[in-house]
């Protein structure tokens, strides 16, 4: 539903448009988003990521898959760390020589100069859905979380968001929460999704006492079959999958990018 390339009528205005391009270990990938939509307003363009995935290696391949859109305008990057005032303080799946990086600068000069949002890959994630996705319309806390190799997570009240909250490295049980309930887990140990779930349910209720949330959003690969899954976990709180998935990155980078 989010992924379609847009065509406006003729007889409509054109929509506000952004760029977004979210880093990831594997692949960078970028797309020209429609700002009052959500939607995908050009193909996706990905490239796989440089290895190793150094600051100077990504940044080269970010401006590559921006000159594919010919586009001049600001653009919203997101990485795999946390961004505190356009800095990475940390490095997951990327080389470790972006801590300490200050990673606007760095695509700001890569990018000729034009305005740089960078924000976490998660933080990215949660704008997305709470503008245009699960999260719409929904007040409170609303705590969305990225079931992957890792869990990502990204806390927004009322819309507002509070960045860089990594609840992924939360100790649950003497254990970090992504070493006991992220999807890689699940598949490392051929985990049943009963047995899986119940160790999402014991992270969720750890969340639950330290944060009393409205709402959880599941997101990561793994919320396609939220079906096999969400209807087993036993915490309080409503917990419903996301809808945008592997685009809501790029979504919420280029949201990031007009609200900075």
């Amino acid at each position: 539903m989010h992924t379609e390339p847009q065509t406006p009528s003729a007889d409509s205005p054109p929509p506000r448009l952004g760029l977004g391009v979210d880093i990831g270990g594997s692949g960078v990938k970028g797309a020209v988003v429609n700002l009052e939509t959500g939607v995908l307003a050009t193909e996706r363009i990905r490239i796989d990521t440089p290895q190793p995935a150094t600051p100077g290696a990504v940044a080269a391949t970010v401006a590559a898959i921006v000159k594919e859109f010919d586009w001049d305008g600001p653009v919203g990057v997101t990485v795999p760390a946390v961004v505190k005032h356009g800095v990475t303080y940390s490095a997951a799946n990327i080389d470790p020589t972006w801590i300490g990086t200050d990673a606007r600068a760095l695509f700001t000069a890569e990018l000729d100069g034009r305005k740089v949002t960078v924000l976490n890959d998660a933080d990215a994630a949660g704008l997305a859905e709470q503008k245009f996705g699960s999260g719409r319309d929904e007040n409170g806390l609303v705590i969305l979380l990225t079931f992957g190799t890792g869990i990502g997570s990204a806390l927004l009240y009322n819309g507002i968001l509070i960045p860089n909250s990594e609840l992924g490295h939360l100790e649950v049980g003497g254990k970090k929460a992504e070493h006991r309930a992220a999807a890689s887990v699940r598949e490392r140990n051929d985990l049943s999704w009963t047995d899986w779930a119940a160790e999402v349910s014991t992270v969720l209720s750890t969340y639950d006492a330290l944060f009393s949330p409205d709402l959880f959003i599941a997101g990561g690969g793994v919320s396609k079959k939220s079906d096999k899954w969400i209807p087993l976990l036993t915490t309080q709180t409503r917990i419903i999958p996301a809808q945008l998935r592997n685009t809501a990155g790029i979504v919420g980078g280029a949201v990031a990018a007009y609200s900075d």
